[in-house]
């Protein structure tokens, strides 16, 4: 790939990071029902996707701002835990997707919804629930059972939004884009 091929692929894929971004923090801080150590929001979701459509690494990069950006709006401190929870789900499900290749939509389906299931569970009932007792001073066993049931209602929605996202015409379209772009760079047209 050229030089000018290169540049208007990673123009590209900084704008779909900024954007997908950008939304993880309006659904992540916005528009959410936040009840103390409770929060029902679908910022994972533009997390997940980013790293479907952009690669895990930029999956985690997109979360890792989206987190920290989304502290300093909301006036809360950094919490390295929740941090690094919100990073995996940029991180896991692109890299399940990329190491279990599915060529049947069950496939896909399985592995993208199992994968979200996997980091579900690691990020939100073990590193923010410790992020949680740690770093802020709640009891385990008093806010346990309630992130449960959270991660229990929470989880298969955002299996269920993703997939409609992911498997809609918006995935190739942004493949696509990704594509002309690099092409359109290297024959100079706009």
């Amino acid at each position: 790939m050229s030089k000018d091929r290169k540049t208007g692929r990673n123009i590209k894929i900084m704008m779909y990071m900024a954007l997908l971004t950008a939304l993880q923090i309006i659904l992540t801080r916005l528009f959410v029902l936040d009840l103390g150590p409770y929060r029902i929001a679908f910022g994972n979701v533009a997390a997940v996707l980013a790293g479907l459509w952009l690669g895990p690494a930029a999956g985690g990069i997109c979360s890792f701002a989206a987190d920290i950006l989304g502290c300093f709006l909301k006036g809360f401190a950094v919490n390295p835990l929740i941090t690094a929870a919100a990073i995996l789900w940029g991180v896991i499900p692109a890299a399940a997707m990329r190491l279990f290749p599915g060529r049947t939509k069950k496939r896909k389906t399985i592995t993208l919804c199992a994968s979200i299931a996997i980091t579900g569970m690691i990020s939100s009932i073990i590193l923010t629930t410790a992020g949680l007792v740690f770093f802020l001073g709640y009891s385990l066993y008093a806010i346990l059972p309630g992130r449960l049931i959270q991660s229990a209602v929470l989880i298969p929605c955002c299996c269920i939004l993703t997939w409609i996202i992911y498997s809609s015409p918006v995935t190739s379209v942004i493949a696509s884009s990704l594509e002309t772009s690099a092409g359109a760079a290297s024959s100079g047209r706009p």
